[in-house]
């Protein structure tokens, strides 16, 4: 598997978890109805099997990469859909973050 498509299953993990988790936020706290939080728990759980996608067999090693897409996804999906201007500090962290997933995904080992 190709270093672009293991990138490509990150961010449909991250629209399916950032998302999942926008619709349960705005069905729930913005009161837009249990249809909104029904769609958010099976997004939810579509990231679950996108996971499960990655060529590396170790889940920690998969959720802790992830992690880092999850802050730079969610400063992204602030930016389109809710409008949020992040600051210098936002876009450092979250650029420190793709660094710690390029290391933990992509190092050479022996």
């Amino acid at each position: 598997m190709s270093v672009a498509r293991s990138l490509l299953l990150f961010a449909l993990a991250a629209l399916a978890e950032i998302g999942g988790a926008w619709l349960v936020w705005q069905g729930w706290r913005e009161h837009r109805g249990l249809w909104w939080v029904t769609a958010g728990v099976i997004a939810l759980g579509c990231y679950g099997f996108v996971a499960t996608l990655q060529p590396d067999p170790h889940f920690g090693r998969i959720l802790a990469a992830y992690g880092g897409v999850f802050v730079a996804g969610s400063l992204g999906w602030a930016v389109l859909v809710d409008g949020f201007r992040p600051d210098r500090w936002d876009l450092t962290g979250a650029a420190i973050c793709l660094v710690g997933v390029g290391v933990i995904m992509y190092a050479p080992r022996g």
